[in-house]
């Protein structure tokens, strides 16, 4: 099964999308671990993406497409896959059709995750990351035991700067400003389904489950 969940920052995509790929046996893409990871390993793909990245511009959707396509047909993708992130508006969700057309797949659900603002900033603006081993943690959900201090390794925590609560603001009007035409884009389209992620991890996986298997 081949599935594209998303939503605004915070809403739990990445959680969700980890556990529901595990449950059905599919991998994971998160648009982000793709680039970093392509960038880390030299790829050529990586190394033109970079080359934006360093310069402060954002890393064309041809690139991008073309690090999905090397993902989806390597050969532990077989069974499916699910993007996390992927595509951000309507120009990346037409090349994405294009390029899966192209080897006879298609996307079978597209899930949109929702959530009240006040919850997003709540989540985004508490959470840390470690400097050394990068492990999360959440000032409110999932604290470490000593303050400052990675339960795993003992590195530094850190707030990441896009998780200031002013920047966090932006992030989410910018967001909301893509999205509303992918959302209309995709609300028409067969497999398509919204929840509502603002409750507990376990309560949200359920309904998640639900619409992806009904």
């Amino acid at each position: 099964m081949n599935i594209v969940l998303f939503g605004p920052p915070g809403v739990g995509k990445g959680t969700q999308g980890i556990q529901l790929s595990e449950a059905l046996g599919i991998v994971q893409i998160a648009m982000g671990d793709l680039l970093r990871a392509a960038v880390k390993d030299g790829t050529v793909l990586g190394i033109k993406a970079k080359s934006f990245m360093d310069a402060g511009k954002l890393v064309p959707d041809n690139v991008v497409i073309g690090m999905i396509e090397e993902r989806i047909t390597a050969a532990d993708a077989e069974a499916g896959f699910l993007l996390d992130g992927f595509p951000r508006n309507v120009a990346q969700a037409e090349a994405l059709a294009l390029m899966l057309d192209e080897h006879g797949l298609k996307i079978e659900r597209v899930v949109f995750m929702s959530a009240p603002e006040s919850m997003l900033l709540e989540r985004l603006s508490g959470r840390l990351i470690c400097k050394a081993c990068g492990f999360g943690f959440h000032r409110h959900y999932s604290p470490p035991r000593e303050e400052g201090c990675c339960d795993q390794c003992s590195g530094e925590l850190y707030q990441r700067d896009d998780d200031r609560e002013e920047v966090i603001v932006q992030r989410l009007s910018v967001y909301q400003e893509q999205t509303q035409p992918l959302l209309d884009y995709y609300s028409n389209s067969n497999g398509f389904s919204k929840i509502d992620a603002a409750g507990e991890v376990q309560d949200v996986y359920k309904k998640l489950e639900k619409v992806v298997q009904g």
